[in-house]
């Protein structure tokens, strides 16, 4: 078996361990700890890698002498020395890409494959090199190509010497050719916005992050060079970084339509939803400051970011300072439209769970 099997082999057993506890990577994290660009390194305990282990010589079995079905490779040994005082743990870290984990997410939630919304998708141009001709610019001759055609040239007619240069000639050449592929290219953008006022604590940041970096690895396996933008709120909103995204945190009144403003200016200034899938997502502990700014929200809703979005996704994390109301005033107002989607979050056990609600539509 060559390195490439044994190799192939190993991540089909990390994939297999990750998927046998995948309820527990996610909420725990472990699948985040350790991000490089495109890949995430993984800490698996447990995963046992065979060796062969030897019994004392003259002791019979396979090896020693003739051998029958059934007998061991050798018996365990008496151990020798103090024991120790520290449990023993066998850690392996594995290396798997963001795509490769977005695989084993759709097959353990079932999750169907997204249809990039309209039809009005930007085209790029991608020349493609389809094969070789007899004829084309001296740019794209393709040497190795002339150079087996004057060899098998010289061989056919006798004068192949191995000591003598090889110089093709003109009927020789052969020349690279191409043709322009042109492709639809779906573009889309994730923003998030996030409440976070004094009752969303770092239990609450911690869920969003876990399950943001979930939802991102699925988006980005449809959209390559997905974008995403940040939004926190309390009773002003205001564009940040993914890091201060999970580490700021505010006190005093929440305003959720100062982050729904925000958001609509910037898909109409920068994602024109004619060219772009644009997928909102806003967590909150479900307080607002009144049943005015919830109709605000909900008008909204209707007027620009159901018409013109994907989905709307609001999840709504458990706070024991959270009143709720906010996920209770959608349910009321937009009870069975698929267009939006509404999920609470009472914990990081539901996580996978919210993200089934969220990406279980397929849009």
């Amino acid at each position: 078996m060559s390195i490439k099997e044994d190799h192939n082999r190993f991540r089909d057993i990390v994939k297999g361990k990750i998927k046998e506890d995948f309820r527990r990577f996610v909420s725990h994290g472990e699948m985040i700890g350790k991000r490089e660009k495109d890949y995430v390194k993984i800490p698996l305990p447990h995963i046992e890698i065979p060796t062969f282990r030897y019994g004392p010589k003259q002791q019979g079995g396979v090896g020693q002498g003739e051998g029958k079905p059934g007998d061991g490779v050798g018996e365990p040994g008496d151990g020798q020395g103090q024991a120790g005082d520290q449990p023993g743990e066998h850690m392996v870290e594995a290396e798997l890409s963001i795509e490769e984990l977005a695989q084993i997410l759709g097959e353990k939630l079932e999750l169907p494959n997204i249809k990039p919304k309209g039809h009005k998708n930007i085209e790029t141009s991608k020349t493609k090199y389809s094969g070789l001709a007899p004829v084309g610019p001296e740019g794209l001759r393709h040497f190795k190509s002339s150079y087996k055609r004057a060899l098998k040239r010289y061989v056919s007619s006798g004068v192949y010497d191995p000591d003598e240069v090889i110089i093709p000639i003109r009927r020789d050449f052969q020349y690279r050719t191409f043709k322009t592929v042109v492709k639809p290219q779906t573009r889309a953008v994730v923003i998030y916005m996030m409440d976070v006022s004094g009752s969303m604590g770092d239990e609450q940041k911690e869920i969003v992050r876990l399950e943001s970096f979930w939802i991102n690895a699925w988006l980005r396996k449809h959209y390559k060079g997905l974008e995403t933008r940040f939004i926190i709120h309390d009773a002003a909103a205001k564009e940040v970084s993914e890091d201060t995204f999970f580490r700021t945190s505010e006190s005093g009144g929440t305003l959720i339509s100062s982050a729904y403003k925000l958001c609509q200016e910037m898909i109409e200034a920068e994602f024109n939803p004619q060219e772009w899938n644009v997928y909102p997502f806003h967590f909150s502990d479900g307080d607002n400051w009144s049943g005015e700014d919830t109709r605000l929200c909900t008008k909204m809703l209707n007027d620009f970011f159901l018409p013109n979005c994907n989905m709307f996704c609001y999840g709504q994390v458990e706070s024991k300072y959270g009143s709720g109301q906010f996920l209770k005033d959608l349910q009321k107002e937009f009870g069975g439209d698929e267009r939006i989607i509404l999920s609470q979050i009472e914990n990081r056990d539901k996580i996978l769970d919210s993200i089934r609600d969220f990406l279980g539509k397929g849009k």
